[in-house]
């Protein structure tokens, strides 16, 4: 039996493509052949399971956090697994507010390594295993899970049959993997529609929702739209939340809060709700209460996440142009009359000049940091990419604390210190406060 200490390190030791700058994305190294290899030996656990499978490419965390939270507001035993962590390597796996118990975690990742398997799973895969496992033997109601990458090749499509699969908003990020147009990556995403299922997608451009609409009707899967059948509109907004309302064909909505910041969160709530009401058809039935109380109270760190005020510090894991724009979105709404203090670190398959063109304009200030992780850009390099972009006083610290350290103080108590880039880089933040 494995200690859990041991067990990290046993996870650890596998191919892990989260600590990889590029790897082949093929079903050579991807294959759900593998997966489904592997979870025969562990007897098919995931067979026994009701999902609602997550795709997308901003958004899908969060949504996820959204579905768990309102389901858990209504006394269902549900299994949440998202990808990747910020602080604990068990967020990954969690039952409604509990993380997998290190006890737990050792016991399946000892299981996994036990077993006579003729390939040795990817790092993601054994965390895939572990998730199914846990939730198969604590009986969950229902059990929500995120993608890690893509769709198509994922270690969590090995689901067959999900209750409903969601689709969020789709832009560009991992290219080298999925491609490096909106509709490559799309077909990629819609890779978890199954023949027959329930869909719904988040808003879309058109060329991504021409995909999605195009895979549905070839499986027969029937579709619902956020900003068609499912519709919302903002009441208001402040540093504590939202006010909005969601129509759908079912129920409708007159004021729902959600402390979760970001009108881009409004999208995913509503993405959240027209899922949870599908449930219906399965003789699933969460009454209006439930989810109002279960959007009001969900948390999910990291994601434009006030720690503390005056000055306002602000964490989240903006990583690509698009999840930026929507970050740039709250900050020009925030910092009227205010300096901008930005600390960016960001990896090397990220797309540096996209964050930068959406968020220079905001800022007053840049201190370029380095990322705990091997994919980590060097911060001169950063400097060396956004110097012709960005006419601000930009500032070298090396390590996460010093740039904490030298905003802190050089900020005034009316300023905003923003960290974003990474979320590696946001776990690092968040655990040098504790949080």
């Amino acid at each position: 039996m494995f200690s859990y200490a041991q067990a990290l390190k046993y996870i650890d030791s596998l191919i892990n493509y989260e600590r990889r700058v590029f790897f082949p994305y093929n079903k050579r190294f991807l294959n759900l052949q593998r997966m489904e290899h592997l979870l025969k030996l562990l007897g098919n656990p995931h067979q026994n399971l009701k999902v609602i499978h997550i795709a997308g490419t901003k958004g899908k965390g969060s949504t996820a956090a959204i579905i768990a939270s309102i389901l858990k507001a209504d006394d269902f035993k549900v299994g949440l697994y998202t990808s990747p962590h910020l602080i604990d390597a068990r967020e990954r796996i969690r039952i409604g507010d509990e993380l997998i118990k290190e006890k737990e975690f050792a016991h399946f990742a000892f299981q996994i390594k036990s077993i006579n398997h003729r390939l040795s799973p990817t790092f993601f895969e054994a965390y895939t295993a572990i998730a199914f496992l846990y939730f198969f033997y604590k009986k969950v109601d229902l059990a929500v899970l995120e993608v890690g990458l893509g769709g198509r090749l994922d270690a969590t499509n090995i689901i067959s049959h999900p209750l409903v699969s969601i689709i969020t908003q789709i832009s560009f990020d991992h290219i080298r993997e999925l491609g490096n147009n909106l509709t490559s990556i799309a077909r990629e995403k819609s890779g978890i529609i199954k023949e027959g299922s329930k869909v719904i997608t988040s808003p879309q451009k058109e060329e991504v929702l021409s995909v999605i609409e195009e895979t549905c009707k070839k499986k027969g899967a029937h579709l619902y739209k956020v900003g068609k059948e499912i519709k919302f509109k903002e009441i208001k907004s402040n540093l504590k939340g939202g006010s909005f309302q969601v129509k759908t064909e079912r129920r409708f909505y007159p004021r729902l809060s959600i402390p979760l910041l970001g009108k881009h969160q409004l999208i995913n709530a509503s993405t959240a709700i027209g899922a949870i009401d599908l449930l219906r058809d399965y003789g699933i039935f969460v009454p209006r209460k439930a989810i109002m109380e279960g959007i009001k109270k969900v948390r999910w760190p990291g994601r434009i996440q006030i720690l503390f005020r005056n000055p306002l510090f602000i964490v989240d894991c903006a990583h690509n142009a698009s999840s930026a724009q929507a970050l740039a979105n709250f900050l020009r709404e925030t910092s009227q009359a205010r300096k901008v203090i930005l600390i960016m670190g960001i990896s090397k398959n990220k797309d540096v000049e996209g964050m930068g063109k959406v968020l220079f304009p905001l800022l007053d200030e840049i201190i370029l940091t380095k990322v705990d992780n091997p994919r980590a850009i060097e911060p001169g390099e950063i400097k060396k990419r956004i110097k012709n972009s960005s006419p601000h006083k930009i500032v070298i610290k090396n390590k996460a604390p010093d740039a904490l350290s030298y905003a802190l103080s050089s900020a005034e108590c009316e300023d905003i210190i923003c960290v974003t880039g990474s979320v590696y880089l946001a776990g690092e933040v968040l655990r040098l406060f504790s949080y």
